[in-house]
């Protein structure tokens, strides 16, 4: 479980305060997929960010009693001077995991041939998020944390690839996926949430959730 008890986040743009949450409680619970929508630039990326520890709230508390995923395309334990190789091998070791079976199968799924011991500088964006994606998965968490959905390749296998191992984990694991767009949500979501105006309001399913957004953005 993840549990948000009287949180505030905000920052400074340089133009103005922006606030992100304001004193919002809420909890995702093992076995109940959220997908929660918000406008660019409401703070997705913060949020899910917060979720993992990656950022501090300002006030208020935040509790894991489960083990929480990296974000899918954060690049933060990923080391670009080295090859995808050591970079498995590596996140494989800290996560008390068998380095040649993370190395194995972060090199099956990505398929980038000779590029996966090549650094991961010298990688095509499409490339780097799917070595993100592949060592994301290659982990054993209890709930992962995706924002915007599926990396954006033109890699049909891994695509094809990438998908079927989300829907399986879909029956063992809890997703946390962050979108503007409700289709995005609609293949991993049990329930759903809107992120606007500093508040996050947790709905059900995601078709309430999607009336309150439509009339927000759209109205």
């Amino acid at each position: 479980m993840i549990e948000f008890e009287n949180v505030s986040k905000s920052f400074w743009t340089g133009t103005r305060h922006k606030v992100i949450l304001d004193r919002v409680s809420f909890r995702v619970e093992l076995g109940n997929s959220l997908g929660i929508l918000a406008p660019n630039g409401t703070g997705k990326t913060t949020l899910i960010n917060m979720m993992a520890g990656l950022e501090k709230p300002d006030e208020g508390e935040i509790r894991r009693s489960c083990n929480v995923s990296f974000p899918l395309g954060f690049r933060g334990g990923v080391v670009t001077r080295i090859s995808a190789v050591e970079n498995s091998r590596y996140i494989a070791r800290l996560y008390g995991l068998d380095p040649d079976y993370v190395e194995a199968y972060c090199r099956w799924l990505c398929n980038l041939d000779e590029y996966f011991d090549q650094p991961v500088g010298t990688y095509s964006s499409g490339m780097r998020a799917r070595f993100s994606f592949a060592l994301m998965l290659a982990l054993d968490f209890d709930i992962y944390l995706i924002d915007e959905g599926m990396p954006g390749t033109t890699d049909a296998e891994f695509n094809r690839k990438a998908s079927a191992i989300l829907a399986e984990r879909l029956r063992t694991t809890t997703i946390v996926i962050v979108s503007h767009q409700a289709e995005i949500l609609k293949k991993y979501a049990r329930s759903a949430a809107v992120l606007m105006d500093g508040q996050l309001h947790m709905f059900d399913t995601l078709e309430e959730a999607k009336r309150l957004y439509d009339y927000e953005t759209q109205g």
